[in-house]
């Protein structure tokens, strides 16, 4: 009997020892193998599956069982209640990052053009989700990945987004010579020797968009020198970083005169990012 009840109790029992949410992993999976949505499982866990239906299952469950992560594996996820295309080109996105979302949307007026860039752009969810908020608002987006570019390229198609520009740039090595009132970025912030770019999903995920030499500051260190240049008078610079570097960005961005230098906590009440403003 392959019931959707049995079936889901069997694979999450196979996925228990390599996720910490094996049964959702699994009802995920399914709705992807089925091309239905979570209700329909809720709804009709007798149902009988067909042949293919479980065939299908079983090779995304033997990748999950691999360690790739269900993102990489179904190429989606939800961000800011948007779903948003992914691939192992790019980070796959975190509750923490809502966070410079809200931060930001607090600085941006709602019905003014005030110009914005977000530094490697990934999957674009950052950019996205602003341009969507503030559609009166200049976004640019930079990444020096043309595969992630591309993808950022989809996502913004995908949620019909026409106030954004994209540019293949190293920060902001090629982005037109312009003054914004907000510069952003999610960094590569974790050291290079951490031990958990070799646990969980990170194995997966682009090393490059992950970690950054001295001790994971290299690039919060550039974005903040470099941003002196491109913010307009009384402009503001949001960064994320690891929940062990908030002093680290608070000196930076001091001994870089930034004013009202201030870090923000995640949902789950760690520091996350460091605001300054530029005067």
């Amino acid at each position: 009997m392959h019931s959707i009840k049995s079936v889901l109790r069997d694979a999450a029992d196979s996925l228990a020892l390599i996720s910490g949410s094996a049964l959702l992993d699994a009802e995920i999976l399914l709705c992807q193998a089925l091309n239905q949505s979570r209700s329909h499982l809720r709804a009709w866990p007798d149902k009988q599956l067909q042949p293919e239906q479980i065939k299908a299952f079983k090779a995304l469950l033997a990748q999950r069982r691999q360690g790739t992560p269900i993102a990489y594996i179904t190429g989606n996820r939800e961000f800011w209640s948007r779903d948003f295309q992914v691939s192992p080109d790019v980070l796959i996105p975190r509750p923490d990052t809502e966070l410079l979302i809200e931060l930001s949307l607090k600085l941006i007026p709602a019905d003014e053009p005030v110009k914005v860039i977000d530094l490697g752009t990934g999957s674009g969810i950052i950019a996205i989700t602003l341009a969507a908020e503030r559609p009166h608002a200049h976004i640019s987006a930079t990444d020096f990945s043309l595969a992630a570019l591309r993808i950022a390229q989809v996502n913004a198609e995908k949620h019909r987004i026409n106030n954004i520009q994209f540019y293949h740039s190293n920060w902001f090595a090629d982005v037109p010579d312009t003054q914004f009132d907000l510069i952003i970025s999610n960094p590569p912030y974790i050291a290079e020797d951490d031990v958990h770019l070799q646990q969980g999903d990170v194995r997966f995920e682009p090393q490059s968009a992950l970690s950054a030499p001295e001790q994971g500051l290299a690039d919060i260190r550039t974005i903040a020198g470099a941003a002196r240049n491109y913010l307009k008078p009384g402009g503001h610079l949001l960064i994320e970083h690891g929940y062990n570097q908030q002093q680290q960005a608070q000196t930076l961005f001091k001994d870089l005169h930034y004013d009202n230098v201030q870090t923000y906590k995640d949902l789950s009440g760690q520091p996350r990012v460091t605001h300054g403003q530029w005067n």
